[in-house]
C-alpha cells in the first residue's frame, strides 16, 4: 500500500497572544482521514519563560467533535454547557459541538512545558445537530512488542475505548522503543494516518519526519511502524472508514454548504443563544465576558470538499 506524506504548516492559534501550531490536516490534497478533519501539533514549548502558552478565549463550534490530547502540561477547559475540566497528559477530553457550543482553553500556571495535539472529528449528517456534550476518559497503558499503547477511541491490539462515536474511529498514542518494529492489526476498511510527535520512524517502509502525517488508504489489515532512531518514538495513530460526505469547514464551523457557515457566523456575531455562554473565562488583562469575534467571510462562496 502506498503512503502519502502530509507536511505541516505553521498557523497562529487564538487571539492577540496567539501561539504557533503545526497543522497537518486539512490540506488541499486531503480534507479527511475517516471522520478526522483537523490535526494541530504544538510544543514542546517552555511557556514558563519564553512563550505565551495557550490562551484561546470563548469561541464557537458546530457539526464536529474536538479531541484534546496532551503529552505534557495542563489546559483548563470551560464550555457553555457548564463543563469545567483539566486536560492532562494521557487523558482524553472529547467535546461534541453538535448544533452549537462555545468553549475556552487556557494553559494553567502550573504548566512549564506545553506539548500536545488538538484534533477534530466531523459529525455525519444524521448527527450534526445533536445536543452538545462533553466526555472525559483515561485509557490504560498496554505493552505490545516494545511499544506502549493508549487507545482513546476505537479498538487496537486488544484494547477498546468505551467512548462512543458517531462514526467508527480509531485514536491511539503509541510510544515505540528505540530500534523496535511493531506490526499492528488494523481494520482493512479504514483509512489511517500516523502523526509523529518525536523520534524517527518509518511507516510501511516510508520515512516520516517530526509533525508529519503518513496517510494510507483502506485495503490492508496490518500497519508496520519501525523506530529507526536511538530514542523512543511517540506518535498518534488515527483511523476510520472513508467519511463519504462532503463538508465545508471554515474557522471553527463545520457545515455542508456556504449558507450553513454564513448563518453560523451571523448567529455567533449576534450573540445567539445557540452557542450559550462560557462562564469563568477572564483575559490576562482582567476582562470578563470576552469572546473571539469571527473573521470576515471570503468574497467567494466556500465550496464543499471531502
Amino acid at each position: 500500500m502506498s503512503i502519502e506524506i502530509l507536511t505541516p504548516r505553521d498557523v497562529p492559534l487564538g487571539g492577540p497572544r496567539a501561539m504557533t501550531v503545526r497543522r497537518t490536516l486539512p490540506q488541499k490534497q486531503r480534507t479527511l482521514i475517516g471522520a478526522w478533519c483537523f490535526a494541530d501539533h504544538y510544543g514542546p514549548d517552555d511557556i514558563s519563560s519564553s512563550g505565551p502558552g495557550m490562551d484561546v478565549p470563548p469561541h464557537p463550534h458546530t457539526g464536529l467533535q474536538t479531541v484534546s490530547w496532551l503529552f505534557s502540561g495542563e489546559i483548563e477547559h470551560r464550555d457553555s454547557i457548564g463543563s469545567h475540566a483539566m486536560v492532562l497528559p494521557g487523558e482524553l477530553n472529547l467535546m461534541t459541538a453538535g448544533r452549537g457550543i462555545s468553549h475556552s482553553e487556557v494553559s494553567t500556571p502550573n504548566t512549564h512545558i506545553l506539548h500536545g495535539m488538538q484534533l477534530w472529528v466531523a459529525l455525519p449528517g444524521h448527527a450534526r445537530f445533536t445536543a452538545p456534550a462533553f466526555e472525559h476518559y483515561v485509557p490504560q497503558a498496554i505493552s505490545v512488542d516494545g511499544a506502549t499503547l493508549r487507545v482513546f477511541l476505537g479498538s487496537l491490539a486488544g484494547a477498546t475505548s468505551p467512548v462512543e462515536t458517531f462514526t467508527p474511529l480509531l485514536g491511539a498514542e503509541i510510544i515505540l522503543d528505540a530500534g523496535r518494529t511493531i506490526q499492528l492489526d488494523v481494520d482493512v476498511t479504514h483509512e489511517h494516518g500516523v502523526i509523529l510527535d518525536e523520534g524517527t520512524i518509518d511507516v510501511d517502509g516510508n520515512p516520516v519526519e517530526r509533525a508529519e502525517l503518513a496517510f494510507r488508504e483502506p485495503g490492508s489489515d496490518s500497519l508496520t511502524v519501525r523506530n529507526t532512531g536511538r530514542t523512543p518514538a511517540r506518535m498518534l495513530l488515527l483511523g476510520g472508514p472513508p467519511f463519504g460526505e462532503q463538508v465545508v469547514m471554515w474557522w471553527n464551523f463545520m457545515g455542508r454548504n456556504h449558507d450553513d457557515i454564513a448563518a453560523y457566523r451571523e448567529a455567533w456575531q449576534a450573540g445567539s443563544t445557540q452557542f450559550g455562554t462560557v462562564d469563568g473565562y477572564v483575559t490576562k488583562d482582567g476582562v470578563h465576558g470576552f469572546r473571539l469575534p469571527a473573521p470576515e467571510l471570503p468574497n467567494a462562496r466556500i465550496q464543499p470538499r471531502g
